[in-house]
């Protein structure tokens, strides 16, 4: 988002950010946007981050099981309710504060741009009646075209199921188990509480799946470089590598060492921001496998520093990851498979060895796997049986790699609007007219029943079944009245 705010400061608009006094990446203070700070005493900060993915992680490392998948499930679904929870007690205290919101009206802003994995920013745009535009990938119940395209399940892969586009039958028995878990989470746990803010505010009349459905705009962090083929609507906007750019010049100390690599070359390692550390015999064991390999290693760490730890590796708390994946001298990005770095890795062509760790990161790579551009290890496999060294080595060695990463990024790059100044546009034409409503299907307005048919096929077949049984009935009755025509004369 923070891409999006220095975009829109450059085109001379004021923009106002509402933060809360937990935020963990969101300052106060910036020469891009104005802040206003809802007062929370919960935050999505480390200290909420870190106890959930140490669990995840020892729940990865056990041994493969139903139990172990249930756990990682529960882990996770608890994780989101919490994490919803806290967003809806923001947003209670934002609407509660009267002054506030009076200010915001008397604004007259133009639109509210939000990130619908979290609805708060969705309830502001219908309380101060604006048009809505989305910064998205994932909504509160999963991934965002589910609410508002047609998604076949018979080839379109849920989350975390860790399937592609081609599904035999007994993989489309388990994206439909997926589909149903993923409603069940969203019914029971995350929709109810979004709902009673939505009740208790605008009144009972007012539905929060509506309200996320409404949006006007829906600009997209993929492209069909990454995702699989779908079907999908004219209000989606794809901006997929939208962060991404050409390479700058690295730090003098940085490019030296990135230089002293030879024709070996280099390779980056970044397990993203929330992962701090991992458990130390991992971190040891990937330190032994990258001091056994010709290459420089550039590795994001923190934590105690591995004992095994080679002299051709350079720990760093920070890396300029853009840049150094732009460097002709990298080779490979060992990534835990977020859509920032994915993306990234795809513009520059660099091929990638993942270690995903939870939620989307696994279906990211798979999607890299599936058009032959990385390789995937799990926690539980890294320090087994050099896995992680023979990986490292076939996606180093084997060309179609590379090959297949560039084939990739020459196809994202192949597009006559950059994706940043794509999205940069929509917003301004919301702006502009004032919404985009020639754009946005009503069908989220309809109940399932209708959406589906479902009344028209019942109709249909209630009115074949009467057709065809009357004049049965008829015949019937015929009979009957001549039979006993025949029968009274009898007698």
């Amino acid at each position: 988002m923070d891409i999006f705010i220095k975009a829109l400061h450059s085109q001379g608009h004021s923009v106002t950010v509402i933060r809360t006094t937990k935020s963990w990446y969101i300052k106060e203070d910036s020469p891009h946007y104005d802040a206003i700070t809802i007062p929370v005493t919960e935050g999505f900060d480390r200290d909420f981050v870190n106890p959930i993915l140490r669990k995840i992680i020892d729940i990865e490392r056990g041994e493969s099981s139903m139990i172990n998948f249930a756990s990682l499930k529960v882990q996770m679904f608890t994780a989101m309710f919490n994490i919803h929870r806290m967003v809806c007690k923001m947003a209670t205290n934002m609407f509660k504060d009267k002054d506030l919101m009076n200010s915001l009206k008397e604004s007259k802003y133009d639109l509210v741009l939000t990130d619908p994995a979290w609805g708060a920013g969705i309830m502001l745009a219908h309380s101060l009646q604006l048009p809505l535009v989305y910064n998205v990938r994932w909504i509160i119940n999963g991934e965002g075209h589910l609410a508002i395209s047609p998604s076949p399940l018979s080839y379109i892969p849920m989350t975390g199921s860790g399937l592609s586009d081609k599904l035999t039958f007994v993989q489309r028995v388990k994206n439909l188990m997926f589909y149903f878990l993923w409603q069940a989470h969203d019914r029971f746990l995350i929709r109810p509480q979004y709902q009673a803010v939505c009740d208790e505010f605008f009144g009972k009349d007012v539905d929060f799946y509506e309200l996320l459905q409404g949006a006007d705009l829906w600009l997209m962090r993929v492209d069909f470089v990454f995702e699989f083929p779908r079907p999908t609507m004219p209000n989606v906007i794809y901006m997929g590598g939208f962060q991404c750019k050409p390479a700058n010049p690295l730090p003098q100390e940085l490019e030296d060492f990135v230089q002293s690599s030879g024709e070996h070359g280099v390779i980056i390692m970044s397990l993203g921001t929330f992962v701090s550390e991992l458990p130390g015999d991992i971190t040891n064991e990937i330190a032994a496998t990258f001091a056994k390999l010709p290459q420089k290693v550039i590795w994001r760490h923190k934590g105690d520093r591995p004992a095994t730890l080679g002299n051709n590796t350079l720990l760093v708390d920070w890396m300029p990851q853009n840049d150094l994946l732009g460097h002709p001298k990298i080779r490979l990005f060992v990534a835990h498979g977020g859509t920032n770095g994915v993306q990234e890795a795809i513009y520059h062509g660099v091929p990638v060895v993942g270690l995903p760790l939870f939620f989307d990161q696994y279906d990211n790579l798979l999607r890299l796997k599936e058009r032959g551009a990385a390789k995937m290890l799990t926690l539980a496999t890294v320090d087994k049986d050099n896995n992680f060294l023979e990986a490292l080595k076939e996606v180093l060695h084997e060309p179609s790699y590379r090959m297949n990463i560039q084939i990739l990024s020459r196809l994202h790059r192949d597009q006559p609007m950059k994706p940043l100044d794509r999205a940069l546009f929509w917003i301004e034409f919301v702006m502009r007219h004032k919404g985009a409503a020639h754009l946005r299907t009503e069908s989220y307005r309809m109940p399932w029943y209708s959406y589906h048919s479902t009344d028209v096929v019942l109709t249909l077949l209630a009115t074949v079944v009467l057709i065809s049984f009357l004049p049965v009935a008829f015949f019937r009755f015929v009979c009957l009245k001549k039979y006993l025509k025949r029968k009274t004369k009898k007698e």
